[in-house]
């Protein structure tokens, strides 16, 4: 029955506003620190399309990292959230602070269950990084395993030539959760530290050799940003 009720569309749309109002409050009250900014500011001055990629526990501050309210970043963001049906306050928070939302897994789109709407996501994202947008993806999620990263956003930026940039943010006042992935609830008030890490390239003739020690590349790297965030916050995970 609670979880009937959960899914009731005006209950999702009531979690929804709530989610992203409590976003921006925890966004705006946070004082936040950046390492790695000059690795960013020339992709985003760039206009071009990127890949944005993020530990599924950290979903909830994607906002933190990306500029919304200041120039000089062009590229419109996107995020990919699962087809499931938790999934849809998510996507309904996230239109709300104003990123677009593409539906369907990261994982591996030739292996991917159509019922996933992997394939259809994958060229959905193909297409909005090759109109010079940003798609933000977790490469862990939905289901994990926790900083297991799958092979979708690799082969997004070989199919397109868009980098990949790693983003591990934390903050001081924090709760975390004993859930599959260690999922992280940032609470206001509190001091912020985000981290980048990259650019990856991935070439457009990239054989399975590459692509893998590229997803590990990636994975090694995620993993590094997002601990240097937790360090310098002061969490030893």
């Amino acid at each position: 029955m609670s979880k009937k009720l959960f899914r009731a569309k005006s209950v999702q749309y009531m979690l929804a506003v709530i989610l992203a109002g409590y976003m921006k409050w925890v966004k705006r009250t946070t004082r936040w620190q950046v390492e790695g900014q000059e690795i960013v500011d020339p992709i985003w001055a760039g206009g071009k399309g990127v890949i944005a990629v993020l530990w599924h526990a950290r979903v909830l501050m994607t906002i933190a990292g990306w500029p919304l309210d200041k120039p000089p970043a062009k590229q419109p963001p996107s995020m990919l959230i699962s087809l499931s049906p938790d999934g849809e306050f998510i996507a309904r928070a996230t239109k709300i602070l104003g990123f677009d939302v593409i539906r369907g897994s990261a994982g591996n789109p030739k292996k991917i269950n159509k019922n996933k709407g992997g394939l259809r996501a994958f060229r959905a994202m193909m297409t909005h990084v090759q109109a010079n947008g940003c798609v933000a993806l977790t490469p862990d999620g939905p289901r994990g395993p926790r900083h297991e990263a799958s092979l979708g956003a690799v082969q997004l930026a070989a199919k397109t030539g868009a980098p990949i940039l790693c983003f591990g943010w934390s903050t001081t006042r924090a709760l975390f959760f004993k859930t599959w992935d260690r999922f992280c609830l940032p609470l206001p008030f509190g001091r912020g530290m985000i981290v980048w890490e990259g650019p990856i390239l991935v070439p457009a003739n990239a054989d399975a050799e590459i692509l893998e020690a590229k997803r590990l590349e990636m994975q090694i790297k995620l993993i590094s940003a997002t601990q240097r965030a937790d360090q310098a916050c002061g969490h030893l995970l």
